[in-house]
């Protein structure tokens, strides 16, 4: 327990760092856009900023889901429903667990969710 608290802990320090990177990355994209007189439908340029933007924005918003599937995941393990599947109540394999520390359901469910 102690290392999976471990283990949960270290990535959402990661997700913290890397939402740190992509806020800053973002705010340098919308800061440029203000500096410019771009006119997203005329200039050359105002396409790539507006892409630019774009994508980092969506680059925000999946590390701050990851980020709540990582608080999701620690409220789990204090509750000593870690590692149980959600939808079978069967116990989720340490090898998903290892390679997806948020999983919330079993291989086989999360295979039988995507069909």
């Amino acid at each position: 327990m102690d290392s999976t608290r471990a283990r949960l802990e270290l990535e959402r320090q990661e997700t913290l760092r890397r939402l740190a990177d992509l806020t800053g990355s973002f705010d340098a994209v919308v800061a440029a856009s203000r500096d410019t007189n771009a006119d997203d439908e005329h200039d050359p340029e105002g396409a790539t900023i507006a892409f630019e933007r774009s994508q980092v924005g969506a680059f925000v918003r999946q590390a701050e889901q990851h980020l709540q599937e990582i608080d999701i995941a620690i409220e789990r393990l204090h509750a000593g429903t870690y590692g149980t599947c959600e939808r079978c109540r069967e116990p989720i394999g340490e090898g998903r667990l290892e390679a997806r520390p948020v999983a919330r359901t079993c291989i086989r469910c999360a295979a039988s969710n995507r069909r």
